[in-house]
């Protein structure tokens, strides 16, 4: 079945400042060549700084004139996303557009972050918490939008209060859902408070819908020796042009939340396709999970105590 082409126009981010998590594969490689392209000057914070090489020389192929910076940065400590932030806040650059789109999903066993969480609500949502709070002046500064990645899992699942590291009752996908539901429950509740506080931040949501990517591929650092199932059947439908999109399709969303002048504050983007697999992005509903502001509250005090990465009180 021939796929019909599907595209955004990204306007020209010449003369801003791009910071992205998670992007030298997959879907995040498909957003910075396209920030690269408009003329962004692309910062990718990387664990793995070779394959962060890699992922330049790949966008340079394309963009050979691309603006590119690399630094070493590892969601999963805290310790390393301060350290990030300090080399930023000491460049003093303003940060226009912050997308958080790094995330590991459903290791087969409980694993856990270097300060002892569990490892998904530790890096798709704690680091990413410390992030923002590391690089405020700087998004303040450049009265930034953030796009934060959530995913079709945060519509279905809850937070685990009762033990919010799995220590007791670790199930692999409820715990993706949890970290998905609180990181959205952040990013919007971020926008509230830039309202509030003058931060003159736009913060909103994006999904993928479903594509093949690493996220369920082998990945032998989660434990994961070999692809999923689920992988499998998601390649065989992107091939086919069925339902699923492709990582191409899948970097739109988070595109157009993050660069889209009709783009707002508080809302989620994600495909239009049947059940939000796939197509063109366009503004969703916000999941009901993600509704509630008493529960997006609670989310934000208890990410900062747990990051010891406070935001300022107005």
């Amino acid at each position: 079945m021939a796929r019909r082409l599907l595209d955004i126009t990204v306007p020209s981010l010449a003369g801003k400042r791009a910071v992205l998590t998670g992007g030298s594969d997959g879907i995040g490689l498909r957003i910075a060549t396209r920030l690269a392209a408009a003329g962004a000057d692309v910062v990718l914070p990387v664990r793995n700084l070779r394959k962060g090489e890699a992922a330049v020389a790949t966008i340079r192929e394309t963009v050979p004139a691309a603006s590119m910076s690399l630094h070493q940065m590892d969601l999963a400590s805290l310790e390393s996303v301060a350290a990030f932030g300090e080399t930023l806040r000491g460049e003093g650059t303003p940060v226009h557009l912050l997308i958080n789109n790094a995330g590991v999903m459903t290791p087969p066993d409980r694993q856990t972050t270097v300060d002892g969480f569990e490892l998904q609500f530790g890096t798709n949502h704690l680091g990413h918490v410390a992030l923002v709070s590391h690089l405020l002046p700087l998004l303040r500064a450049g009265r930034a939008h953030v796009t934060s990645q959530v995913s079709v899992a945060a519509n279905q699942g809850a937070i685990n209060w009762g033990d919010l590291n799995w220590e007791y009752s670790y199930d692999g996908m409820r715990a993706y859902s949890q970290s998905k539901i609180a990181f959205g429950l952040f990013g919007l509740e971020l926008g509230r408070r830039s309202d509030a506080n003058g931060w003159d931040i736009t913060s909103n949501l994006s999904h993928p819908g479903v594509a093949p990517t690493s996220l369920l591929s082998a990945r032998p650092e989660l434990g994961r020796t070999g692809d999923t199932r689920s992988v499998r059947v998601i390649r065989w439908l992107s091939t086919r042009g069925i339902l699923a999109g492709t990582p191409e399709t899948a970097a739109l969303a988070a595109l157009y939340a993050a660069t889209s002048p009709d783009a707002k504050s508080g809302r989620l983007y994600g495909p239009n396709g049947p059940a939000h697999m796939g197509g063109a992005p366009a503004e969703q509903s916000l999941y009901s999970r993600l509704r509630s502001e008493d529960e997006a509250r609670r989310v934000w005090q208890v990410s900062e105590e747990l990051t010891t990465a406070p935001f300022p009180v107005s």
